[in-house]
């Protein structure tokens, strides 16, 4: 597993208070972690502050598993 992947996880537990085990590269934080849109807000938020980048608003709407999040932070890296 990568860095960034593990890093990602540690933001959705956090923000999403799940359980870790439960995370992988195809989780959906709409329909898996059911995450709402206040949940998206935060995480974005946690994900620019883990990595020191700046997510744009039409950016973060493509960000729907933790794949999507992976994949964007390794190219901003």
């Amino acid at each position: 597993m990568s860095d960034t992947f593990e890093k990602v996880k540690e933001v959705i537990v956090d923000v999403l208070k799940v359980d870790d085990d439960n995370i992988t590269l195809e989780t959906r934080f709409i329909e898996d972690l059911k995450a709402d849109s206040m949940d998206q807000f935060f995480l974005i938020d946690g994900f620019c502050e883990k990595f020191d980048i700046a997510i744009s608003d039409d950016e973060a709407r493509d960000i729907q598993t933790v794949n999507d999040a992976v994949e964007y932070i390794d190219n901003k890296l």
